[in-house]
């Protein structure tokens, strides 16, 4: 969860490192304004602005006599960063160092927005392949498709090139111009020329209605989350109302959602709630990061049952939102506890373009429970943090009409639903990228989307096929450590025995039978996220709606949501037993 707070700053000098820390550390407590408190646990406040000068003092010429005097030579940024990075690991995941290209990308996953052409690439066998296209933008206005291979920008050919790298070459200042040079199955070499913009990514990915249920699916949490929330409900009422039919509830599906701003997850809450309810609480080692947040917006569906659908994945402000709309009895939580994420971050500017990610407030639903689900720090000898971290998974706390809700990280959810593990052999093909490049060559043999649904036999029979023009080997967790085992065998026993090979040979073909039998059974499964990925290169909109078909969750949502009664039975407290 973030919480920017910025520092301005002057020109910039170079200054000895001792003197520039110091500087820093003055900087931080006169200039940001982040007062000591004082209290019986910790030590007055002259004697820890004491502490800190001397600790400084003390690093500044570790680094100095290493830097200088270690045996081999030493890259002395990289030295500083690894210090850095190993100072913050002592106290949480989420505390860290950014140097000016990674903060750069945190005002990208937090704005929602950056500068570039509207594409996502993904490497495959040394090629990157375009996986999405924002429409709207150059790419999608040149004609870009999903599965076209980026071979050359800038005349620079892509391959054996770092991901990082390609996509540093297609991001640029806005306005300015790349050239990428693509590939597309069946269509000679093409070239586009591409104007750098302001590319805006809607975290709300898609919206619908199934069985009289609005559905609305949101990625994370940016600075126009609530008002893409809003306007993807309203259209849902209004389609609903074209279609002359009631909308019976509405499902917001935070499955995957890692979270975003602290000010967004107030705002989405405020579609839902009541003007004027209170979403969540900080409290921090600060007096001013000890505030409560409240909806401020009018509420757009206050009446309108409502499922949220998290996952443990849904982490930070998905968490805020699933556990304000548990605590108030507005709405039904459905699937796995969530992440427990509840550490809040500022971002403070330091010098040379640097930021520091900084854990400033822990935050609090409604009830009162903590979100976070405490790890251990990094371990350590040494005892960096003055308190201990309690367990409060047996803290028991009750929703506003009286349900009995429990802390120790994450939001449990009221009707709990585990999402069905993908299998080994479909997991590899995904991974080794065998269903994007079938899809993209389906897609280049028919141009024209074809007629749904698309025959499971043949597009299997076809798929397989594929795979063996492609020199695909599925190789089962077991059937590799078998091969480890022999090939361990026959390192120490050079001259192994004829019977023992014939052994060998019999457990093989065990092995064969068996991955046949798993491959058989994945069939209908590998067909349906065949079909999936062949719809995403056509229509990323028709794909979503083909895969919640097949979702156990959301049908569970559609279910409950259907049934006043079963819907209201979920938000009632449970009875005492006498």
């Amino acid at each position: 969860m973030h919480h920017n707070r910025e520092k301005s700053g002057g020109g910039l000098r170079r200054f000895s490192f001792r003197i520039r820390v110091r500087t820093l550390v003055v900087a931080l407590f006169c200039t940001v304004g982040l007062p000591l408190l004082s209290t019986a646990q910790e030590p007055p406040p002259d004697k820890e602005y004491f502490d800190i000068v001397k600790s400084i003092d003390l690093l500044g010429e570790v680094y100095r006599e290493v830097s200088k005097n270690y045996v081999d030579p030493i890259n002395a940024s990289e030295f500083m960063y690894a210090g850095i990075d190993g100072m913050l690991r002592t106290l949480d995941p989420y505390t860290v160092f950014l140097n000016e290209e990674d903060a750069g990308e945190l005002d990208e996953q937090t704005s929602g927005q950056y500068v570039g052409v509207g594409i996502t690439i993904a490497s495959l066998d040394g090629m990157f392949f375009v996986t999405s296209v924002t429409e709207g933008h150059s790419a999608a206005k040149a004609g870009i498709k999903v599965g076209d291979s980026i071979v050359a920008i800038n005349n620079k050919e892509t391959r054996k090139t770092l991901p990082e790298e390609v996509r540093g070459e297609i991001k640029g200042p806005a306005g300015s111009r790349v050239t990428l040079q693509l590939e597309r199955k069946g269509v000679p070499f093409f070239t586009v020329v591409l104007v750098r913009e302001d590319v805006r990514v809607n975290t709300v990915s898609y919206s619908g209605i199934i069985d009289g249920i609005g559905y609305i699916e949101m990625k994370s949490f940016g600075t126009h989350s609530a008002v893409e929330l809003r306007e993807a409900l309203q259209a849902l009422i209004k389609q609903a109302q074209e279609r002359r039919i009631a909308l019976k509830g509405v499902i917001l599906d935070l499955r995957n959602n890692p979270g975003g701003l602290l000010n967004a997850a107030v705002d989405v809450a405020s579609v839902f709630l009541n003007q004027g309810s209170k979403v969540v609480s900080l409290q921090g080692r600060l007096p001013e990061m000890t505030k409560s947040y409240l909806t401020e917006e009018r509420p757009l569906a206050s009446e309108l049952p409502l499922a949220l659908l998290i996952n443990a994945h849904s982490a930070s402000a998905s968490e805020i939102v699933s556990g304000v709309v548990q605590d108030l009895d507005r709405g039904v939580v459905i699937g796995e506890r969530s992440f427990g994420k509840g550490l809040v971050q500022s971002v403070v500017r330091i010098s040379y373009d640097s930021s520091v990610k900084l854990t400033i407030a822990k935050y609090y639903t409604p009830s009162g429970r903590l979100i976070q689900k405490e790890v251990k720090p990094m371990s350590s000898s040494r005892k960096v943090l003055s308190r201990d971290r309690g367990d409060t998974s047996s803290q028991s706390f009750f929703t506003k009409g009286g349900r009995k809700v429990y802390g120790g990280g994450g939001i449990s959810p009221d009707i709990e639903m585990s999402e069905p593990a993908g299998s080994f052999y479909l997991t590899e093909l995904r991974r080794k990228g065998m269903l994007f490049l079938f899809a993209t060559e389906f897609c280049s043999a028919y141009p024209i989307k074809p007629p749904l649904p698309l025959e499971p036999l043949q597009l299997l029979a076809s798929f397989n096929d594929f795979l063996t023009k492609r020199k695909f080997v599925y190789i089962p967790d077991t059937e590799r450590r078998f091969n480890d085992l022999k090939e361990s065998i026959k390192r120490a026993e050079p001259e192994i025995s004829e019977s023992r090979l014939k052994s060998f040979d019999v457990i093989q073909q065990d092995l064969d039978r068996l991955k046949n039998r798993e491959i058989a059974r994945e069939d209908s499964d590998v067909a349906k996220s065949l079909e999936v990925e062949i719809f995403r290169h056509y229509n990323s909109q028709l794909a979503r709606g083909a895969e919640l078909n097949n979702d156990k969750v959301v049908k569970k949502a559609v279910e409950v949501l259907s049934d006043r009664a079963k819907y209201s039975s979920i938000l009632q407290p449970a009875v005492p037993v006498n």
